[in-house]
């Protein structure tokens, strides 16, 4: 879950002209069955990278002119409620993305999950012999690692500040995705204690040998599911496209598979790119129902 925070409204206001454009503007009103441009929006964590690649890619091999638009996680929700963009394969539900789900529910059409068995929480290495939130005492110097302020997890984490003795006169350090990562990663290499807020799937538990800590009081939720939404109208102005979103599911393996590619460095679409060839047979059955 890589997300880049947009922290200035001239940016966001640029955005939102940006997808105007690139849309039409109004919820079901901006494309009709000859249009083949696409516009998915997807906030910029690694996982949301993986997934929005490969979907782009797919649509982009049937002939659809494709873009892929990052923004922040409550933009992104608010760009496709207003049919500025097409559709996203991004939320995280019921619990990471809840406020923006009960804020935009009824202007979006929702297709299900796309994966089943994400999780949120706090992790630490493997090493570590706390197990559970409530067994921390002064672990990492009393600092919990973060990623970027408008994240769902980190408004969890500073909930579970205020539900957890354990957790009291706790520092929590928010910073973005990358630096999260880039902090866990030296903490391992010099076996040093570290909490980091983590999610899942992501490429640093097939890299790391790392644990979630448990939850007893269920502030992080229990297993969660990343769910298609689509704008009004898409079904009747694009029905290709809606159904292959609507079909669209995969593993954490696959989506794992991706983001690892990614992380060594090879370009998302070609990493997507990859996947696809591997996997014709799920493709074939996201693609079922266009016409060849």
């Amino acid at each position: 879950m890589k997300l880049k925070t947009l922290s200035k409204l001239g940016m966001a206001l640029g955005l939102g002209f940006m997808l105007a454009a690139c849309s039409g503007g109004d919820s079901g009103s901006g494309k009709n069955s000859d249009s083949k441009e696409v516009n998915l929006a997807y906030v910029e964590w690694d996982t949301e990278i993986a997934s929005t690649n490969v979907v782009g890619q797919v649509l982009e091999d049937l002939g659809y002119d494709v873009t892929l638009t990052p923004l922040d996680n409550a933009i992104m929700w608010e760009a496709v409620s207003k049919g500025e963009a097409d559709g996203m394969v991004a939320a995280w539900l019921p619990h990471t993305h809840e406020s923006q789900y009960e804020k935009y529910k009824d202007k979006l059409d929702e297709l299900g999950e796309n994966l089943a068995g994400a999780k949120i929480g706090l992790v630490v290495p493997s090493y570590m012999k706390a197990n559970s939130i409530e067994d921390l005492t002064d672990e990492a110097d009393r600092t919990i690692t973060g990623i970027e302020p408008g994240a769902g997890i980190t408004a969890a984490t500073e909930k579970a500040l205020d539900e957890y003795d354990s957790l009291a006169d706790w520092n929590f350090v928010t910073s973005s995705s990358g630096a999260m990562t880039t902090s866990l990663a030296k903490a391992l290499k010099e076996k040093e204690e570290i909490i980091v807020t983590g999610w899942s799937p992501h490429w640093k538990f097939a890299k790391y040998d790392l644990k979630y800590l448990e939850d007893p009081k269920g502030v992080f939720g229990g297993e969660e599911t990343i769910n298609t939404f689509v704008r009004k109208g898409l079904k009747e102005d694009l029905p290709e496209v809606y159904s292959v979103l609507d079909n669209f599911h995969w593993t954490a393996e696959d989506l794992e598979s991706v983001m690892l590619e990614v992380m060594d460095g090879k370009d998302p679409k070609d990493a997507a790119k990859d996947w696809i060839e591997a996997n014709p047979e799920k493709v074939a059955e996201w693609t079922k129902d266009v016409k060849k």
